[in-house]
């Protein structure tokens, strides 16, 4: 079997399942050759996954979550400031406790009225039409309304940031030279704005919010503002971007399951959005860096060593998952980690379950006799999985 979890070319029709299968029998630890790089341990059972991402003494954040190590020039340009996603405990509690109180059950359920509003205004948006790309006019509107919001910015906006998020996450090799860190500093130029603009008027926002909390007993630097800003519209659409374009690609594969779920759509969505959440598990893999000599699965890990967790891989593990090859929207338990687990578990997860069932409900009983109308095309990524267009078909219900 040919094991090639860097290249694109690996995760143009969605992830590598049959590679993650041969790595699970065979070398649930294995070492993987970098080109550019000095390689990595690719980690892709479920109990090592579960192990690697709660254990924080021996698997550090830092200096990234990619696979690749930060060039030189951009850490410089960082300065001593680094991306929340990117701290170990201590340090990472206390800037995640900047913003948690957004992102708890209870505050997402406040936005519940809200988020169903933004579902039907899209839906209504191309209801008329009969056809529509999935991904672009309504699976990417949802997450990137949402977060606009919440930082109190133009819905407009959100759009056109969520563009840019889709640049940073495409491989390198899919994109003109330099295209990535264009977009990076085009995020930061815009978040710029944002930081005169709510210093100038603040309101009730989690802009406003971050600028005026303090951390250690003083007011966040403006880079430490920029990458949490980079942070929060880059991981808010991911997940649920991803997961209603490929969910819906699933049940359309699927259609007895479609049919089932149908059946008592509001009954039954909860262990759906379980089950696709499982299935799709949009974000493909993050990095860890040994702290220390550390044993995994029977291989001697070195200090300094990268190792790579595989959320898609974990989330087919036949130890933790009866029949993980078959979707299966009524599973349970369901113990999946697409959002993550442990310190770093997904922050934005409530909201995005929220985001998630809003739009699938909408979806599913205003839209009907779904068709492909074209193929889909795959985001040219190893790090998040999901189409990045996906031209389709309907009725109106």
């Amino acid at each position: 079997m040919k094991i090639d979890l860097l290249s694109p070319a690996s995760f143009a029709a969605g992830q590598p399942h049959d590679q993650y299968r041969w790595l699970r029998e065979h070398a649930p630890v294995r070492w993987h050759d970098e080109p550019n790089g000095r390689g990595f341990w690719a980690v892709t059972r479920h109990t090592d996954v579960w192990t690697v991402d709660r254990d924080f003494q021996n698997y550090s954040s830092e200096p990234t979550i990619m696979i690749s190590d930060p060039a030189a020039e951009q850490a410089a340009g960082f300065g001593p400031h680094k991306m929340m996603l990117m701290m170990d405990p201590p340090e990472h509690t206390a800037f995640r406790k900047l913003i948690r109180q957004e992102f708890t059950l209870p505050a997402a359920r406040l936005r519940e009225e809200r988020i169903q509003a933004l579902a039907k205004q899209i839906v209504d948006a191309v209801i008329e039409r009969g056809e529509c790309d999935f991904v672009d006019q309504v699976a990417g509107e949802m997450p990137s309304f949402v977060i606009a919001e919440l930082m109190g910015l133009p819905l407009s906006d959100g759009r056109e940031l969520y563009k840019l998020t889709e640049t940073i996450h495409t491989a390198p090799e899919a994109l003109p030279p330099g295209a990535g860190g264009q977009a990076v500093m085009k995020m930061f130029e815009y978040a710029s704005g944002v930081i005169a603009e709510k210093r100038a008027r603040p309101g009730d926002d989690l802009a406003s919010k971050l600028l005026a909390c303090e951390v250690d007993g003083r007011r966040l630097e403006d880079m430490e503002f920029l990458l949490f800003f980079l942070l929060l519209v880059d991981a808010g659409g991911d997940t649920t971007r991803n997961l209603l374009s490929g969910g819906l690609l699933a049940l359309m594969e699927n259609p007895e399951q479609f049919a089932w779920l149908m059946a008592d759509l509001d009954a039954r969505l909860p262990s759906a959005r379980e089950e696709l959440l499982r299935w799709t598990s949009p974000v493909i893999y993050m990095r860890r860096t040994a702290k220390h000599d550390v044993e995994l699965a029977g291989q001697q890990i070195r200090e300094g060593d990268k190792v790579v967790m595989y959320f898609g891989a974990a989330n087919r593990d036949p130890a933790a998952f009866e029949r993980p090859e078959v979707l299966d929207l009524s599973r349970d338990p369901n113990p999946h980690i697409a959002f993550g687990t442990g310190p770093h578990g997904c922050l934005g997860q409530h909201i995005a379950r929220i985001e998630i069932d809003a739009m699938l409900r909408e979806v599913l009983t205003r839209m009907t006799g779904f068709e492909l109308a074209a193929a889909p095309e795959w985001l040219a990524s190893n790090f998040i999985s999901g189409p990045k267009a996906m031209p389709l078909r309907f009725r109106a219900a």
